[in-house]
């Protein structure tokens, strides 16, 4: 399905960083917890990542990650996910974190 460039503009995909984490024991999948950064015009949002394979909690905080910033809150079990980290599955299914090769300003949009 072809989109057009105006609907390609309305995805607001932003890069920010992790700076708290937490494992989601109660959700349905293994997940982690993370708050991400998206500097001073957006502030800190939340969400949870199936991303339990490759990644750990304390080695995700500091990390430069893209998500998803203008989705409608969503509420996984008891907590509320108000941000879509992005990631692409392997050859197996599992999520592997989409983010810049180098540091870049937190906040800054994906074109």
């Amino acid at each position: 399905m072809e989109i057009s460039f105006d609907d390609f503009t309305k995805i607001d995909i932003r890069v920010g960083t992790i700076r708290r984490t937490e494992p989601f024991p109660e959700a349905h999948r293994p997940a982690i917890k993370l708050w991400v950064d998206f500097g001073p015009e957006i502030g800190e949002k939340k969400t949870s990542a199936q991303i339990t394979k490759y990644y750990e909690p304390d080695e995700l905080i500091g990390r430069q990650v893209a998500a998803v910033i203008n989705f409608p809150a969503k509420q996984i079990g008891p907590f509320i996910s108000e941000v879509l980290v992005l990631g692409f599955p392997d050859e197996d299914g599992d999520v592997v974190l989409v983010a810049p090769e180098r540091p870049v300003p937190d906040g800054g949009n994906l074109f």
